[in-house]
């Protein structure tokens, strides 16, 4: 059985990447079950999705600890010790990294012995969309290949999940182009030790757990030290991070007005701040700014 992880943000596409996957597998005539999981936070916040693929019934629920295939959408989340996408990940395992920088940094840094690809995906999908939400095809379309997945499923499959998200004709041949591009570039060549897993049996798990109802009072979350929003800190949520240009500010107010996370600040002088530790980069001080005096950077190049 091929095991695939997807790591990214809210908002990078993670839980159609690993839909791509699973439902080109399946036009494959294999079996194939792929699962997100996220909280009811906003956009940038850390989320995952699952994917499994197998010639036979896959009976496995749930999270994957140990991955054979590791996809990162966004390489701030390697230092995040809230999603942790190297955890788990084995001497053999496969990663897949979005990112401008070497691929030689990030084995070094983080100390991966695996084999490693680091892809400027980002750049890829804003330059055929001019969306980040893109993602999902280019970094789907790439997974599908080290998987040994074919173009013409792929392609399929990419076609199927943007018309059931609603995705009008023109978008998704923009799409599928960027698709094409990630599929043929992003990866040289499919990883035969993944292919294989595809068709490998799967190994059967000799502790089996039946579920018990354990009632309200222990089934259910509940919170007991209200209130502990100050202590979780949100601005690693950022893929982009607002800056402030001081000289051509005309101190108008509108960004400290505009900011829906009051995480802008004004002095005595009137002079804006943003607070980068509750900054999440949702960029509506960018959008509103009357005089462009805000731009946005990448949070990796920051």
């Amino acid at each position: 059985m091929l095991r695939i992880r997807f790591h990214g943000r809210g908002g990078q596409g993670m839980k159609t990447a690993s839909r791509i996957v699973s439902t080109a597998a399946f036009r494959e005539g294999q079996y194939a079950q792929d699962s997100p999981i996220y909280g009811a936070e906003r956009r940038g916040a850390p989320v995952a999705a699952f994917t499994r693929i197998a010639d036979a019934p896959i009976l496995e629920r749930g999270v994957i600890p140990s991955a054979d295939l590791v996809v990162i959408a966004d390489e701030t989340l390697l230092d995040d010790l809230q999603a942790q996408p190297l955890q788990g990940l084995s001497p053999t395992a496969t990663g897949l990294v979005n990112s401008a920088r070497s691929t030689a940094a990030f084995r070094e840094h983080y100390a991966i012995a695996g084999p490693l690809g680091v892809v400027d995906a980002t750049a890829l999908a804003l330059t055929y969309t001019g969306s980040i939400a893109a993602l999902s095809v280019a970094l789907g379309a790439a997974a599908c290949r080290l998987a040994g997945l074919s173009q013409d499923s792929m392609e399929q499959a990419v076609r199927e999940e943007l018309e059931a998200l609603g995705l009008d004709v023109s978008r998704i041949e923009q799409n599928l182009g960027l698709a094409r591009v990630g599929y043929a570039q992003l990866v040289a060549q499919p990883s035969a030790h993944l292919a294989a897993l595809r068709t490998a049996a799967a190994v059967p798990r000799p502790r089996v757990v039946t579920p018990t109802y354990q009632g309200p009072w222990r089934g259910t979350p509940s919170v007991a030290v209200p209130p502990n929003t100050p202590l979780r800190r949100t601005g690693n949520w950022r893929v982009w991070r607002p800056v402030i240009d001081l000289t051509h500010c005309t101190r108008c107010w509108i960004c400290f007005v505009s900011c829906p996370d009051g995480a802008i600040t004004l002095d005595s002088a009137d002079t804006p701040s943003i607070d980068y530790a509750v900054c999440k980069g949702c960029l509506m001080c960018v959008e509103e700014c009357p005089t462009h005096t805000i731009h946005q950077v990448r949070e990796a190049d920051a």
